[in-house]
């Protein structure tokens, strides 16, 4: 099950990045920036002002820390769906690493921290970013990198542990749609206390509404005992997908 090898696989991708791979990446790091620019400073100069909790916010200052976690999200999503699927699918890649030493626990842990590492990469790229712009409020701003980091984790293991049992190109077409509605509904752009409370209690559940609550209150340096429950949701998250990872390589190819 296990070799004590995920190294391997994050060679791999560095030398697979270096290659063809760095478009996509730095694609992925624009799109999180543009949108800033479109609603912060387009839309919010109609919106204005926002309320959240008991203290009130510039809009273009509350929705950067919500695009932080988007991008995390999808930094993490990109390398745990799409290049597995393929991995899995059409190149076979993870039959023939498992004839080798490999175990299915080296495969899915390399290649979550391979996508782990790359909404890292995002989220350091977009802080870079807001900061330039004067958008991060305190040095606490710096602590949303971590928080970033587990999102990106969450959502790694939990992309791959789904993918794992995609067969077609269409099935993988249920990513999009259900990153695209979280994206829109879960409070990045606005507070999700305009919906009704059946609504609301519904995004809650949310794992992009836990990551962009936990980068927000880093973000704003209001870190209180809604922080743990955000950093358990996403414990729980990564334990189940490298649990159901593991388990769904080992199934396929060591029959």
């Amino acid at each position: 099950m296990y070799a004590g090898r995920p190294h391997v696989l994050l060679e791999r991708g560095w030398l697979a990045f270096r290659s063809t791979n760095w478009v996509p990446v730095v694609t992925g790091f624009v799109e999180p920036v543009l949108f800033l620019l479109a609603f912060g400073y387009g839309m919010g100069n109609l919106v204005g002002d926002v309320t959240t909790g008991s203290k009130t916010i510039d809009y273009t200052l509350f929705i950067a820390p919500g695009l932080l976690a988007n991008s995390a999200m999808n930094g993490a999503i990109y390398d745990s769906t799409w290049n597995v699927f393929w991995k899995l699918n059409e190149s076979k890649l993870y039959k023939t690493m498992l004839s080798t030493p490999l175990g299915p626990l080296d495969i899915a842990l390399g290649e979550i921290i391979w996508a782990l590492i790359r909404g890292l990469v995002y989220s350091i790229g977009f802080l870079t970013v807001v900061t330039a712009l004067g958008l991060t409020p305190s040095f606490w701003a710096i602590l949303a990198i971590p928080a970033a980091s587990l999102v990106a984790f969450g959502f790694a293991s939990f992309g791959m542990a789904i993918t794992s049992y995609f067969k077609t190109y269409q099935q993988m077409g249920f990513i999009n749609f259900v990153l695209l509605p979280m994206t829109l509904f879960s409070g990045s752009l606005y507070p999700i206390s305009v919906y009704p409370d059946w609504l609301e209690k519904i995004i809650m559940a949310l794992p992009l509404w836990h990551g962009i609550e936990l980068v927000r209150a880093f973000w704003f340096g209001e870190v209180n005992s809604g922080v743990f429950m955000h950093i358990s949701y996403f414990v729980v998250m990564i334990a189940i997908g490298l649990f159901v990872t593991s388990r769904r390589l080992r199934a396929l190819f060591l029959k």
